[in-house]
């Protein structure tokens, strides 16, 4: 919605409902006592994944681990009158943004109790959560997320595929920062094959030469580190960019670069599916296809 000052859109902290929204408890003892009776395992392990992965939409949460949109709908208002989790809709220029959901205080009580921790030492801060929804870099955050909210959907609708491994972009710099910044690492299991991967989230912003050189962090991180065999994969806005980075990448050395685009990945049904364009050929491959097959057995552990 347009302000009349300005004409830009707003961010609505808490938005969501057409009537008045009921009153919430304020955070205490005793409302982190009710908690620990009214979460579910998967609202606990919810938790945990948006603590880990900062926000995620109502749509990503239904892929994570819900059967339908009417009940995500129904267990997210439940714990957003709890304080478990908060919720905005951050602005755009035309229409509606889907409601985004942080961890909240409740919530983030329960983690650190589960911790040993207080709060304070837990890290968490509610203004830094709910200021996401002014970030620039939201829209990359839930970009590259909903990559990987993609493949756990997938897995859980279909039998002999998992995503095994996601890492946020904070664990992978924990990790690799001194080489490359991933925006996520997975892991993903399909019909008995695995692959690891890193993913690069593009919103076409930066010039092209800026992702040769992020290229170039990924050859230094093979060669440093000896992980030689994780394709990096390129999640870019469009087909145009896609093509003209094609043409300054080149098939000899380096990491393994794959690309997709929106388009190629509603047409492949999503990341798992032939999605991915490697240097030097035109034909999109699955994901499991991009490395050496590497088996596994029915308990996970690789073969």
């Amino acid at each position: 919605m347009p302000t009349p000052t300005t004409g830009r859109a707003r961010s609505y902290i808490g938005a969501g409902t057409t009537t008045a929204s009921p009153v919430r408890p304020r955070v205490s003892p005793e409302l982190i006592a009710t908690l620990a009776t009214r979460l579910t395992p998967r609202d606990r392990w919810l938790l945990e994944i948006l603590h880990e992965h900062r926000a995620l939409t109502t749509h990503q949460i239904q892929q994570l681990a819900f059967p339908s949109v009417s009940t995500t709908t129904h267990r997210l208002l439940a714990l957003w009158r709890l304080r478990a989790l908060e919720r905005f809709r951050p602005a755009m220029a035309t229409g509606s943004a889907p409601l985004h959901y942080v961890l909240g205080p409740a919530g983030a009580a329960v983690l650190a109790a589960r911790r040993g921790q207080t709060l304070t030492a837990f890290g968490y801060r509610l203004d830094r959560a709910l200021a996401l929804a002014h970030s620039d870099k939201l829209h990359h955050l839930i970009g590259a997320n909903g990559i990987f909210t993609a493949l756990a959907h997938h897995g859980r609708t279909h039998p002999g595929a998992a995503l095994l491994t996601w890492w946020s972009e904070r664990r992978c710099q924990a990790t690799w920062g001194k080489y490359a910044r991933p925006d996520g690492y997975g892991r993903w299991h399909q019909d008995g094959h695995e692959t690891d991967f890193f993913v690069e989230y593009d919103t076409g912003t930066e010039p092209l030469p800026r992702l040769l050189v992020k290229i170039g962090d990924y050859t230094a991180l093979a060669e440093l580190t000896g992980i030689t065999d994780t394709p990096v994969l390129f999640a870019l806005p469009n087909p145009p960019r896609e093509d003209h980075l094609h043409t300054r990448l080149t098939t000899a050395g380096g990491p393994l670069i794959a690309t997709t685009t929106p388009q190629a990945l509603q047409t492949a049904g999503g990341p798992a599916g032939p999605a991915w364009r490697i240097p030097g050929t035109p034909q999109r491959r699955r994901l499991t296809e991009l490395t050496p097959t590497t088996t596994t057995s029915t308990t996970g552990e690789r073969a």
